[in-house]
């Protein structure tokens, strides 16, 4: 036992000893911070390291949970980065809001543009190995303003990030479950609106609050909103919790428009995605 906790430590430690090595040689830097343990944890090392001379970048949209930037605001006021707050302009974007299977990639090409604009130095991202093996046109656009991804040069995944963070005392971001976009609940196709983001958000908020689940999506499909969780979740949902929640979310969505039968599911990463058949 005290071996393998000894391995564990060392394998660690090499994780962040390989991060540390390239966040030097990038020297001057920005992150783009999101407010999930990628980005968050780069942003400490990168601060940890090179202090002033890294820079913090967070995009606020209705896309982004008002959670995310909470998180981002509080590490920056207690850690004293130097965060600018910046929109992206992706709202003003048609074919961001037009919400084609490459969404990602004109999301990412106002946010990196605009982060390009506000900084004279290397713009990096939290990025992981994982990430590389999905359908990422997000990737596209960061290669177009040389984004570099400190994470997968130093051969870092998922679960590598959360090993770092623990190491480095932030148990908080450590076991912070994924939170994509708002924009990532709407299926392929239908137009993104502020006001059904804002529902989603509030409907998630509500689900996380009531039954505690592990994973919670509110995904709005063309004819249904589907509520995804985790399998145990859905195991232990009763009747009676599934109908109260079934009609405050039911409200809150067609407060905002969208008027449609809710439902649960067990969770499927990206199950609002629709990709073409010619690049699945």
């Amino acid at each position: 036992m005290a071996k393998n906790h000894q391995s564990g430590i060392r394998k660690v430690y090499s994780y962040l000893c390989r991060l540390e090595a390239v966040i030097r040689d990038i020297g001057p830097l920005a992150v783009a911070v999101s407010g999930g343990v990628d980005s968050m944890t780069l942003a400490v090392t990168a601060h940890r390291l090179l202090g002033n001379d890294a820079r913090m970048l967070h995009a606020v949209s209705p896309a982004v949970p008002e959670d995310a930037s909470g998180r981002v605001r509080d590490y920056a006021n207690r850690a004293g980065w130097r965060l600018d707050v910046i929109d992206a302009r992706e709202f003003a974007d048609a074919n961001y809001m037009a919400n084609p299977h490459d969404r990602c990639f004109y999301c990412k090409t106002n946010l990196y543009s605009t982060m390009a604009d506000a900084v004279d130095c290397v713009l990096v991202s939290g990025t992981n190995s994982d990430d590389l093996g999905d359908y990422r046109p997000g990737l596209r656009a960061a290669a177009r303003y040389g984004v570099r991804h400190p994470y997968v040069e130093a051969g870092l995944n998922k679960k590598a990030v959360r090993a770092v963070a623990r190491a480095l005392a932030l148990h908080d971001l450590a076991e912070l479950p994924a939170s994509p976009c708002l924009s990532s609940r709407v299926e392929t196709g239908i137009t993104i609106d502020p006001k059904v983001l804002d529902a989603i958000y509030h409907a998630e908020r509500l689900v996380r609050r009531e039954l505690a689940p592990k994973t919670a999506r509110c995904r709005v499909r063309r004819e249904a909103i589907v509520i995804e969780l985790d399998t145990e979740t859905i195991r232990v949902l009763d009747i009676a919790q599934a109908e109260a929640l079934r009609h405050e979310i039911g409200v809150l969505l067609s407060l905002a428009g969208v008027k449609h039968p809710v439902s649960f599911q067990t969770y499927r990463m990206g199950s609002a995605f629709l990709r073409p058949s010619n690049e699945r």
